[in-house]
């Protein structure tokens, strides 16, 4: 199995000290890579508007480890500007990036390309085999400013011969399924689904991968995880508890201020104070008892091997849900122990 960092939420006051002082560590210590996500105009993952950007710095603070978009929105940008950007950053790494192409949950991140919110599934599944050609020295047709059809290449010339490639897969079926279609590796998550519905959903995606003459054995299937590790168990519930209900209430409410088009931080009125506090307790007991690495290296390694059961080839630990930040790189120690335990 192995061991990455993710990011995702943050907090806009700490900048990016974190992500780099947890880069090192992880590159000093065996991990496997860095994944940095694509998020705009909230608080709540603000941090992260572009993952090139952040993974150009990253490339220069590391030696080995892996620089990873978790994930690029594909509808709303370019094939070309997307392979263009990660071909530089390429370069910088010595030939490290690889990325995860999403489609996009949020209608407010569409302000780059309001049209391209309806057409986004297919939008991205097409950008796939865009980026790859391109990756691999094809010319793309395009038209200029002036109506002119050219054919342009890309440049600069990454290091990689070939791009690795992830979908990004939430819960749809058929996400899970195209990606197998299209050998693309999986990045995902327990978001919005248990362990065992996710096992189903790898099922389809390995048949799919076989189906269409890929080997699965060659395919990386990655999991965010939530994460922070110490040496007690009960210390460890009892210092994540209020970070991670408030790391909840706060995405609860991204997402559905995001889908309604509300103002970004405004209060949810659908719930009572009552049935809120009642969904959050659930949604911590579930995370910490049965979906993420929040314990100590002995008590998490289940779910390590439950992972490795159903398919998965590498957990993306998230550690920026809330926790001091000398208090998240100490538990990194405790994150690489595991590690060690169950490679």
């Amino acid at each position: 199995m192995d061991f990455s960092l993710i990011f995702f939420s943050g907090d806009e006051s700490k900048k990016y000290r974190l992500v780099m002082d947890a880069a090192r560590f992880a590159d000093e210590h065996g991990f496997t890579a860095i994944w940095t996500p694509e998020r705009h105009f909230h608080r709540f993952g603000g941090l992260y508007p572009n993952p090139s950007v952040l993974g150009a710095a990253l490339a220069q603070h590391t030696r080995r480890l892996k620089i990873r978009a978790g994930s690029v929105i594909a509808p709303l940008h370019h094939p070309l500007r997307i392979a263009e950007e990660w071909s530089v950053v390429d370069n910088l790494s010595l030939g490290r990036v690889g990325i995860a192409l999403a489609t996009g949950f949020s209608p407010l991140d569409f302000a780059f390309n309001p049209q391209g919110w309806e057409g986004r599934r297919q939008t991205t599944f097409e950008a796939v085999s865009t980026i790859r050609d391109l990756w691999s020295g094809q010319a793309m047709v395009i038209e200029d400013g002036v109506g002119a059809r050219r054919e342009v290449e890309l440049h600069p010339k990454p290091v990689q011969s070939e791009l690795p490639l992830w979908l990004t897969c939430t819960k749809s079926e058929q996400t899970f399924i195209r990606a197998g279609e299209l050998g693309c590796n999986v990045l995902t998550g327990l978001i919005d689904m248990t362990t065992e519905e996710l096992e189903g959903r790898l099922a389809l995606y390995f048949e799919a991968l076989e189906d269409n003459g890929f080997d699965r054995d060659e395919m990386n299937v990655t999991i965010l995880l939530h994460t922070y590790m110490g040496r007690e168990l009960e210390a460890v519930r009892a210092e994540v508890k209020e970070p991670f209900t408030r790391y909840l209430r706060k995405f609860l409410t991204v997402v559905d201020s995001q889908k309604k088009s509300l103002a970004p931080g405004e209060s949810l009125d659908h719930v009572s104070d009552a049935e809120e506090a009642a969904l959050l307790e659930f949604g911590f007991r579930k995370y910490f008892e049965k979906g993420s690495l929040m314990g100590t290296p002995e008590s998490c390694a289940w779910v390590v091997e439950r992972m490795r059961g159903i398919g998965v080839t590498e957990i993306a630990c998230l550690i920026d849900f809330g926790i001091e930040d000398q208090r998240v790189l100490e538990s990194l120690g405790y994150i690489d122990e595991l590690r060690r335990m169950t490679s």
